[in-house]
């Protein structure tokens, strides 16, 4: 037999409702967490005095009782459990697991048991029914009769709303004494949200956004009264799962969030969580409406009788102090501005999502709030309306989606961070080995541990928004400047048999005139277009064994005079004799640099003959004339007429 039992799909029943969670039984303690609300339930191995085993509606149930009058039921279980179950509260509580038969007869008389927080119905010792006395919302008595009421649930498909008991007088004098201590043990353990007494202090005109106005809270001893100009609201404790204290975005407010199972009701309307929102700036200065002795006992020093602070302090702290949960505060995150949160979209709405160590809550309409172990996966998408941001997207294990809508792009690297640290599957980037670590199934705490994997991921986060960042630049100047997709668009609007090479560029020239005039816009694009390849491909028809172009005149004295100038500045280098020869170019007079010119030209007309003749010897192509031989008009007037066309043509 080991220290430890665990079990699944084990059912509480929660005010008609069935809960499913795990149950572990250990030497210290049986702890039970429900999947629905991950309230945890944590029984003491030392308080347990009672086991018992019984056939229910659900299999088999386990019934404990414990010391301090609280008793607790578990059903689900299968009919070989009962050795295992027996075995270890033998060798681990040393007591044993009773067998317990239910009455099964439907007799509707019968013996009533007030047995701690349960009325139990008798059939001839056996029980027949029992009814949790929480649950009782009201007690009515009449002559013979003691009617039960009962709180509602929505989650449940049928609900009990009320049972009578009739209670026969024994004799005359006894009849209304009997009905009486009915009742009185009923009220005594039973839910009734009654003001009876003063309140132990009230906050006056406090501004609630869920349900939304300003309310009056009156604190009593057993639930808290909302009252409104319109509505008024009771709340038991027993009703608060949890409390959160939650800075604002712009550092000058605080939202106070209250989770409620069941929630409160207005007609058709649910409210599961209650939101106040408090200036930081507000202070307050409270007196509580005990004597310091009844402050000492009942709360054990987690409050005084004369309290002041910020307003969102004290509120929180009296919380706290009824309630008697912790208070979740936002973690280790922070968003690109710096803040604990971040601003999105949810459905209509917008407001702010903040991480949490244990889950994500978002404020305020609606609110919602989503636990780890219940979020099956998530999703980074890209926005639908803009590039500058994108979408986080949520799906638990139940097959529920939510949509974070209008994020920041440069929150991106910050989430993705958190949720890599978290080990949260990614559905986009698909499952990562390592990434779901062994959590604590049965922890109600949102704190979390510290992972070294933490560091590791920020330096990531950094290196991806860098990237993120060039990559946007890059795709930017795409989108302004593609001239491929520019020419394809003219050519799809305006020409419909428009080629897109350069050849067919190259032959549009032996296009009529009729089709130019048809396409202006083509046109003058393509001319554009020519005109700054011409160069490119002048070059390409270059004749590699043509003369080559004459030297000017000063490199024609440049190079008679380069060893003078070298004997005249032995050692000089050839920057320098650039230099000293352009100075010495400037100094010589008209006279010796015309004589180098004549000497030039001399050397273009022997370039321009040797080009002719070279003409002539492959084939005399008189229709080419160079640009140089239509300048010179020294030639005979047999090719004058031929040389005005040429001209004509290179105007056009």
């Amino acid at each position: 037999m080991g220290d430890m039992l665990e079990f699944n799909e084990i059912y509480q029943e929660v005010k008609g409702s069935w809960n499913d969670g795990r149950l572990r039984f250990s030497k210290q303690n049986v702890v039970y967490k429900s999947n629905k609300t991950g309230k945890v339930d944590s029984i003491p191995a030392g308080e347990l005095n009672l086991a018992q085993w019984r056939r229910v509606c659900l299999g088999h149930g386990i019934k404990l009782g414990t010391s301090t009058g609280h008793v607790y039921k578990y059903d689900g279980f299968r009919d070989t459990d009962f050795e295992k179950l027996s075995e270890f509260f033998k060798a681990n509580y040393k007591m044993e697991l009773a067998e317990k038969d239910m009455c099964v007869k439907g007799w509707n008389w019968g013996t009533a048991k007030f047995s701690g927080p349960l009325l139990s119905f008798d059939v001839n010792d056996n029980t027949a029914f029992e009814i949790p006395l929480s649950n009782v919302s009201q007690c009515a008595t009449g002559k013979n009769e003691v009617t039960l009421e009962f709180h509602q649930n929505d989650d449940t498909e049928v609900s009990l709303m009320e049972v009578r008991f009739y209670v026969p007088p024994s004799q005359a004098d006894e009849r209304q004494e009997s009905v009486e201590a009915f009742a009185q043990n009923v009220l005594s353990k039973a839910d009734v949200i009654q003001a009876t007494g003063d309140a132990v202090c009230i906050f006056k005109e406090l501004q609630c956004l869920t349900p939304r106005g300003r309310y009056d809270i009156r604190i009593y001893p057993t639930f808290l009264h909302l009252h409104g100009k319109t509505f008024d609201y009771k709340i038991p404790y027993t009703t608060v799962l949890r409390l959160f204290l939650l800075p604002h975005k712009d550092q000058r407010q605080m939202f106070f969030v209250i989770s409620l199972d069941p929630p409160i009701k207005q007609g058709q309307t649910r409210y599961h969580f209650l939101i106040l929102l408090f200036s930081k700036e507000e202070d307050i200065n409270l007196t509580l409406n005990m004597n310091e002795d009844d402050v000492e006992r009942r709360f054990e020093g987690k409050l005084n009788k004369n309290m002041s602070g910020s307003l969102y302090e004290v509120v929180s702290r009296v919380m706290k102090a009824l309630v008697n949960r912790k208070i979740t505060v936002p973690g280790n995150f922070q968003g690109h501005s710096g803040a604990q949160c971040i601003t999105c979209s949810y459905k209509a709405s917008s407001g702010l999502l903040y991480p949490l160590e244990r889950g994500f809550i978002y404020v305020h309409k609606p609110p919602v709030h989503l636990r780890f172990e219940e979020i099956s996966c998530v999703n980074f998408a890209r926005g639908t309306t803009t590039t500058r941001s994108f979408d986080f997207e949520i799906e638990t294990k139940q097959g529920n989606q939510y949509t974070f809508s209008s994020i920041e792009r440069e929150e991106y690297g910050k989430l993705f961070d958190f949720v890599n640290a978290k080990k949260l599957n990614i559905k986009n980037r698909g499952f990562k080995e390592g990434m779901k670590g062994k959590i604590d199934d049965y922890s109600d705490s949102d704190e979390d541990k510290h992972d070294a994997y933490l560091e590791r991921m920020k330096a990531e986060g950094k290196i991806r928004e860098e990237g993120n960042d060039s990559d946007e630049s890059d795709a930017e100047s795409d989108e302004s400047f593609n001239p491929g997709e520019e020419d394809d668009d003219i050519a799809e609007e305006y020409d419909s048999n428009a080629s897109a090479s350069d050849s067919s560029d190259e032959g549009d020239d032996s296009e009529d005139e009729s089709s130019k005039k048809k396409k202006p816009k083509k046109v003058v694009k393509e001319k554009k277009e020519r005109k700054e390849r011409k160069p490119r491909k002048e070059k390409k028809q270059k004749d590699a064994g043509g003369p080559k172009r004459p030297m000017s005149a000063y490199m024609l004295w440049l190079n008679s005079s380069r060893e003078r100038i070298k004997a005249e500045n032995p050692g000089i280098s050839i920057t320098e004799i650039s230099k000293k020869a352009g100075e010495m170019w400037r100094g010589l007079g008209k006279d010796e640099k015309e004589s180098k010119k004549s000497t030039s030209k001399k050397e273009e007309k022997k370039r321009k003959s040797a080009g002719g003749d070279k003409d002539k010897e492959r084939g005399g192509n008189d229709s080419f004339k160079s640009k140089e031989f239509i300048e010179t008009s020294e030639e005979s007037s047999s090719d004058s007429d031929h040389k005005s066309k040429s001209k004509r043509k290179k105007v056009h």
